[in-house]
């Protein structure tokens, strides 16, 4: 049962600084039941709470940490439809998508557990003294600790995969530090079960009660009083860029002044060169605008642009995705005000002379219908107007003519960062793909061959991350396994008594885990 509430450690509480509901985007209804708002109090009374809790909760023992994230996954699922037909009312998003996303989520808390298990994120290191050399060396001795607790913000496209028990959530737990989430409010409903879901499991496995706190927020307000708090040492946060940089400012200004992992804009760039264009593309574009449409192309790595070389074979192009996109039927994007921003940033397109309008999709008698948009310029007038360089939040894409590959090059290196960047590339091709690879290993954090760049696997490998404005640290990852070193930082221990070493730096190696010995690897025992 929803009940507006929100959580305060183990304590449900109804806010009393104003209230929200939720909307269907469907439908533009207004859902039950009202959400009461967190006011600074309640802000302070949860870092406290989390702060309290940060010491004991860092150095619980790996299994007790990592079966405390598949007990947040076990409590989701138990959940059972209740929370996939509540998350459909206020996203509008299908079912099979909502229970693949969930999936996704106990996957990734579960990757996590096991990532905790395996301890590799420790890099426990061990230097031995050597008192005869001249100078002598100490004993030296290094793991990484958790960083302090951590202040989540929940996205707006991704009601469980990036919300209150989503990527960050999940890799600052496995760190050891615990998490206070601002909800977002277009799914409170969602929000509520899932939060309640963590805050069992802290009981569960008897945690300490300030593992985990979950807020309500109107405005800026809550979010900037819970960034500005002294007792955060992070920050998780997904959305626009003017999200993300405000969150940085209020985090440079503290006295103590702490990491914003924000990712916010990225426009995913697709380089199409010519061999991958010749023939009969109509497959290709139906691909591209499959891509492009996906979720209502409501996805941080939608293929917003498109860069290729002038000529028939990218009109060709052209035709074949304009047919595909005049057919799409308008998908329901998540809330209101996203909805009033693309068709603001698809106006912003079409007003800008030189801008041609290639397609448009199916109209929708919905609240909130994604109307499909592509549109075609050139080199110079994409240059000439920044504001097409601005991301559009949906099913949008730019398409922009190189008169050759000089300028197609050229116009790479002045790409903003980006979450991804994709080349499409047949084998002659390959010899203008090995000049352009270079230039975009310093603009994406993923480089994509021959394929698109809207699904994100959660794995070890993955890097969903980039340089400014795609992140605000463009060394980090939201998605995988490496997204926990957000939350670390490394610790020397010189000529520690051994009664008082971690276990993880400890002599005989108790926790068995593959340290590094004297600049040697070795397995565990």
């Amino acid at each position: 049962m929803i009940t507006g509430h929100m959580f305060i450690g183990q304590r449900a509480l109804q806010g009393d600084a104003g209230s929200i509901r939720a909307t269907n985007p469907a439908t533009g209804e207004k859902l039950e039941p009202a959400f009461g708002l967190a006011n600074e109090s309640v802000v302070a009374e949860a870092c406290a709470l989390a702060a309290a809790a940060f010491d004991s909760y860092r150095e619980t023992a790996p299994e007790a940490r990592a079966r405390f994230l598949e007990t947040i996954a076990d409590n989701i699922m138990a959940l059972g439809s209740e929370l996939i037909e509540r998350a459909m009312l206020e996203t509008g998003l299908p079912q099979a998508r909502l229970e693949g996303e969930r999936g996704r989520t106990c996957n990734q808390l579960r990757m996590f557990a096991q990532v905790v298990r395996d301890g590799h994120y420790l890099s426990a290191t061990l230097d031995s003294a050597l008192p005869n050399r001249v100078p002598p060396r100490p004993d030296l001795r290094l793991r990484r600790v958790a960083i302090g607790p951590v202040a989540v913000f929940g996205a707006s496209n991704f009601p469980l995969a990036f919300s209150v028990a989503g990527g960050d959530t999940a890799s600052a737990l496995a760190a050891g530090c615990p998490v206070i989430v601002k909800a977002h409010s277009a799914h409170p409903g969602t929000s509520e079960l899932v939060g309640r879901a963590v805050q069992k499991a802290v009981a569960d496995c008897a945690l300490p009660e300030g593992t985990f706190s979950m807020l309500f927020g109107g405005g800026n307000l809550i979010g900037q009083a819970l960034v500005g708090h002294p007792a955060i040492k992070a920050v998780g946060f997904t959305g626009s860029r003017n999200g993300g940089v405000a969150l940085m400012k209020t985090a440079a200004a503290r006295k103590e002044p702490i990491p914003v992992y924000a990712e916010m804009s990225s426009i995913n760039p697709v380089f199409l060169l010519p061999g991958a264009i010749s023939g009969d593309v109509g497959a290709f574009a139906q691909a591209y605008v499959d891509s492009l449409t996906l979720g209502a192309g409501q996805f941080c790595t939608n293929p917003g642009l498109v860069l290729a070389l002038a000529g028939p074979a990218l009109d060709a192009f052209l035709q074949a995705a304009g047919a595909s996109l005049n057919t799409r039927a308008a998908a329901t994007m998540l809330s209101p005000g996203i909805h009033s921003a693309y068709n603001e940033g698809v106006a912003a397109y079409a007003s800008v002379p030189g801008v041609q309008c290639v397609a448009r999709g199916q109209s929708g008698s919905q609240a909130c219908p994604a109307q499909a948009a592509l549109f075609v310029t050139d080199v110079a007038t994409y240059q000439a107007n920044h504001a097409l360089e601005a991301e559009v939040f949906g099913p949008a894409a730019l398409v922009v003519k190189c008169k050759d590959e000089a300028e197609m090059l050229a116009f790479a290196e002045q790409l903003e960062g980006q979450l991804t960047a994709t080349v499409h590339a047949l084998p002659e091709d390959y010899a203008l793909a090995a000049r352009l690879v270079p230039i975009l290993e310093r603009k994406a954090g993923r480089i994509l061959f021959n394929g698109f760049p809207t699904g994100v696997e959660v794995c070890h490998a993955m890097v969903h991350g980039g340089p400014y404005p795609s992140t605000s640290d463009g060394r980090s990852t939201s998605v995988g396994a490496q997204a926990i070193e957000r939350f670390l930082r490394s610790v020397c221990y010189q000529n520690f008594p051994g009664s008082l070493l971690p276990a993880a730096i400890a002599d005989g190696n108790p926790l068995k885990l593959v340290r590094l010995q004297d600049g040697k690897l070795q397995a565990a025992d």
